[in-house]
């Protein structure tokens, strides 16, 4: 290689090979039996863990290895979330807390200790001086990166940021659920203020309101109404743990083996929420109902519909990628039990906010998408996931997009949390370390001077 070829070329040239040197044939998987992307031929997850906090139920497995399809299920600690939803429903309060507790803790407060664990929240909410003023100095639109920074700026102020004893790990979990919210909703105002010159507010939480209730003050003043925090804090419930499989939740408890300090392992969490795979989905499914209002003149429809739904998934128009976003689940077939509730309680909603025309042909494009995407997949059973509902949701709350995925870690953070110190606590616990198998053949060395 000549030393006056500059840096772009040399840049381009080395990304040309970088083409040629990532290239494998997809074949060796099914032929070495590797498990790509830790899942097996039917689609499961390859089982590496045991843990006692969540579990994520979608099929039965028979005798002789065939999956059949049920009704999704989710536990936090062996409890249904249908059964812990409904309980705070039939007494109209709000929930996230005692979730909170439940998965950090193994168990159900009692009246005194909720509420203990409820100021205990409060009083952890408000920031350092220091990070407040680090958030607005932050350029840049992304609030997740601003989440990992701030992650990251806690361990500076942590008197024993490495300490691993199980005291100091309830500690910073417990300021990590209560200080999340109050990053995003101050880091999404100075976005604001900067990006599209509004006023700048950085607004105390206020004693006696839920976590759902202060982030909504947080964010926009006394703009939200009752149905708005109780929605948003029943999406904070479904998020705040999905079983240890999921990316980032097996991103912490890999990063968690090593021994390394919460804020780091956090922090990776975060880095693997924030991908559009995984945290970044409900965004998609509102470009893709944006663009079916337009697309289909008659809401009312469902042939024309499906015309457009074909079309989508034939790569044809929106994306051109094939998929129809918020249909389908890695483990859920028959339903969602997540997007069960959220479809409740979203079409209230709806109907409070004056949309429920709107939800309604959101119900359709579910309906039709389902049926299409199963035609596609003869014996494979569909239904919508949670990201299918959860954008129009936070819309009709006034949440702005570009802190839809944040809200997400903002509720995940429990069961990041609550898996982290599991795997640091198990006491037959190693160093993840799963094996890669080398495909390149052996070659020989040559001198500089020959190459």
């Amino acid at each position: 290689m000549k030393r006056n070829e500059n840096k772009e070329y040399l840049i381009y040239k080395l990304s040309d090979e970088m083409k040629n040197c990532t290239k494998m044939d997809a074949d060796l998987f099914r032929k070495l039996d590797v498990k790509r992307g830790l899942r097996n031929e039917d689609g499961t997850g390859v089982l590496v863990g045991l843990t006692n906090i969540g579990n994520v139920v979608g099929y039965e497995r028979n005798a002789d290895g065939s999956l059949t399809p049920i009704e999704g299920k989710l536990f936090f600690r062996g409890y249904e979330v249908k059964d812990l939803v409904r309980a705070i429903e039939k007494e109209n309060r709000f929930g996230f807390e005692e979730i909170a507790f439940l998965l950090l803790s193994g168990r159900l407060p009692d009246k005194e200790e909720l509420e203990s664990f409820k100021d205990l929240i409060f009083s952890n909410m408000p920031l350092e001086h220091q990070t407040i003023l680090h958030i607005i100095e932050l350029e840049g639109n992304d609030i997740m990166n601003i989440l990992s920074r701030s992650v990251m700026e806690f361990y500076t102020f942590d008197e024993n940021p490495d300490d691993t004893s199980r005291d100091n790990l309830m500690r910073q979990s417990i300021e990590l659920v209560s200080k999340f919210p109050t990053i995003i909703a101050y880091a999404y105002n100075m976005y604001r203020h900067k990006e599209h010159g509004r006023s700048l507010h950085i607004r105390d939480a206020k004693p006696g309101l839920s976590v759902a209730e202060n982030f909504l003050w947080m964010l926009k003043g006394a703009d939200y109404t009752p149905l708005d925090a109780k929605v948003l804090d029943l999406l904070l419930i479904l998020h705040s743990e999905h079983g240890g499989g999921n990316n980032s939740t097996f991103t912490v408890r890999v990063t968690s083996s090593t021994g390394t300090d919460t804020y780091s392992s956090i922090a990776a969490g975060i880095g693997s929420l924030k991908g559009p795979k995984h945290g970044g989905a409900n965004l998609k499914v509102c470009d893709m109902f944006a663009f079916l209002k337009d697309a289909v003149s008659n809401w009312s429809d469902e042939n024309e519909i499906e015309k457009v739904i074909r079309q989508i998934n034939s790569k044809q128009v929106f994306d051109k990628s094939g998929l129809v976003y918020g249909i389908g689940h890695a483990v859920y077939t028959k339903s969602d039990p997540r997007t069960v509730l959220l479809k409740e309680m979203g079409r209230k909603l709806a109907i409070e906010k004056g949309r429920k025309d709107e939800f309604d042909f959101l119900e359709r494009i579910e309906k039709v998408a389902i049926r299409v995407i199963s035609e596609c997949f003869p014996g494979k059973c569909f239904c919508s996931n949670v990201d299918f509902y959860s954008g129009f949701v936070y819309d009709c709350i006034g949440i702005p997009r570009e802190i839809f995925t944040p809200i997400f870690a903002m509720a995940r953070i429990v069961g990041w949390c609550a898996h982290r110190n599991e795997e640091l606590n198990f006491e037959a616990r190693r160093i993840i370390r799963p094996a890669y198998r080398c495909v390149t053949d052996e070659r020989t060395y040559k001198d500089l001077a020959k190459r």
